[in-house]
């Protein structure tokens, strides 16, 4: 399992966007983890699914509350990662009102969430290998904190977490 001071491995996730800007494409785009994290500070948090009761009902929400605070204590982008795909990913944040504040990355062949050992089987469960529940801060492409949650918590991944954690770092 990826641990702190450990460096993010290469891994391309995938990112729907609503309204064409700046001059990329709706989607879905790559995002090569290691270019986008190069020089900055990431906020990182995974849920095992989108859409999920969990996840959209205090993840998401909270580092939506938080972006602006988050912002302020030095974190240049904020992440959610989830094993789907980009066009779940992308009606997610939707959903979630999400523009601007956290960008919603899918990690549709859980590629990342196996590279870093923060795999979840939910085989039995009928949601196949998802990723775990955790935060981690990134800063250049380095693991500075990670938080990860036990089977079915939600206690050390929440946005005030990772905040009090960037106020620190």
């Amino acid at each position: 399992m990826i641990k702190v001071g450990d460096t993010l491995p290469a891994a391309t996730l995938m990112e729907f966007s609503e309204v064409e800007g700046n001059g990329c494409s709706l989607g879905p785009n790559a995002v090569d983890v290691q270019k986008a994290t190069a020089g900055k500070t990431i906020a990182v948090f995974a849920v095992p699914g989108a859409f999920t009761p969990t996840c959209s009902a205090q993840h998401v929400p909270g580092y939506v509350a938080k972006a602006a605070e988050l912002k302020a204590a030095g974190v240049d982008e904020i992440w959610c990662l989830s094993v789907n795909d980009a066009f779940v990913m992308g009606a997610w944040a939707r959903d979630q009102k999400t523009d601007g504040k956290v960008r919603m990355l899918a990690d549709g062949d859980a590629a990342f969430a196996k590279a870093t050992g923060l795999t979840l089987d939910l085989n039995g469960k009928g949601l196949g290998l998802r990723s775990n529940r955790y935060s981690m801060l990134v800063k250049d492409g380095k693991v500075v904190t990670l938080n990860v949650e036990g089977p079915g918590k939600f206690e050390v991944s929440d946005a005030d977490t990772i905040l009090a954690q960037a106020k620190a770092a």
